[in-house]
């Protein structure tokens, strides 16, 4: 690889002499621009703008435009005579953990090459001494006509370098949260949890850039006189969030089909796809009329037990009715018993009268 900047590593007393070299490399595709008349390509010449002369890159330098327009010239010998240790050094500061290192200001990473056959040693004192230590070096570094801030860790057995932003580059998150005041539940915070249960972790060498393996794939089929079928919208992605807890609940089940997992029954929403029923070998299937009188038995059994509301009040009478005789003949029999009439005597014969 080429290296794009050669110096030194300064680590106290001990200089390690190191090149530069680019860690990572752009895959995107790049276009050009063209006429849309005839398909010539458009390019920018540069200009001078005193003699509108079109000039080189040789011909070209550096330079401070003033506040009043005027501009002053700067070489790459100002630059490199700068009363800065970090000119053609990085300076190492401190020693730090690496989760004291704030993400966003990671920028461009290099590899630091040790330079030379007597750099070999020196380069691999420090990079056990990271190894061991488990912390990152924070270093100051100048490149492109500017001091920048750097980290020092090791990959594998290399040392590589992220450029880091100053601390006064990150911009403040003030006003980006969200405004209104929400309230999240346990049964949501618990889905969320199963949901990146489920996901788990991923191999990173497996990702890849689908994007610009489909921009690959159009410029063949343009190539070949091909047209290419429109892919169909992914409707996940409309931006609508109907139902919260419905939404994580799908999101679970798919992420386990994805994984060949098959989804737990417990806590499964309504719109659960419902299962297939499958027909039993070797029973017989019902007919629709032996169906038609099991029903129908059932719903006499079942009108069979509760009376009917129009009866009831006819039976509640008869009863009463029924009741009223017996206790009335009881009656009777118990006055009969209890006060009998006396026996009324015969009258006489008329003849006994007369006589």
């Amino acid at each position: 690889m080429r290296s794009i900047w050669n110096g030194a590593i300064s680590f106290g007393l001990v200089s390690i002499p190191i090149k530069l070299v680019n860690a990572t490399e752009n895959h995107s595709v790049s276009f050009r621009q063209i006429h849309l008349a005839d398909g010539g390509r458009i390019r920018y010449r540069k200009v001078c703008e005193i003699d509108e002369q079109e000039v080189t890159v040789a011909d070209i330098g550096k330079a401070y435009e003033d506040a009043d327009g005027s501009m002053i010239p700067i070489t790459d010998e100002d630059l490199s005579s700068l009363p800065l240790p970090t000119a053609k050094t990085i300076e190492i500061v401190a020693f730090v953990p690496a989760a004291s290192i704030d993400p966003l200001q990671m920028d461009a990473a290099y590899y630091l090459s040790a330079n030379g056959v007597p750099a070999a040693k020196p380069y691999t004192l420090l990079r056990e001494a990271l190894k061991r230590s488990q912390k990152v070096a924070v270093a100051k570094y100048a490149l492109r006509g500017r001091e920048r801030l750097g980290m020092l860790r090791v990959v594998d057995d290399v040392i590589a370098m992220h450029g880091l932003l100053w601390p006064d580059e990150i911009r403040s998150p003030e006003g980006v949260a969200p405004e209104t005041e929400v309230t999240v539940r346990d049964a949501e915070l618990d889905l969320a949890d199963a949901l990146m249960a489920t996901l788990g972790e991923v191999d990173m060498d497996s990702l890849h850039d689908d994007y610009r393996e489909a921009v690959e794939e159009l410029i063949a089929a343009k190539a070949d006189g091909r047209t290419l079928e429109p892919a169909q919208a992914d409707a996940s992605g409309d931006g609508k969030v109907i139902d919260l807890i419905a939404a994580l609940e799908n999101s679970v089940r798919a992420a386990k089909a994805a994984r060949g997992e098959e989804p737990e029954a417990a806590g499964e929403s309504a719109d659960a796809p419902v299962a297939k029923v499958t027909s039993l070998t070797g029973r017989k299937k019902s007919g629709g009329t032996g169906a038609k009188k099991k029903a129908a038995a059932s719903t006499k059994k079942t009108a069979a037990k509760k009376p009917t509301p129009s009866r009831a009040p006819a039976k509640k009478t008869a009863a009463r009715s029924t009741a009223k005789s017996s206790a009335k003949s009881t009656a009777k029999k118990t006055t009969a018993k209890s006060d009998p009439k006396p026996t009324t005597k015969k009258a006489a014969p008329r003849k006994r009268a007369s006589a």
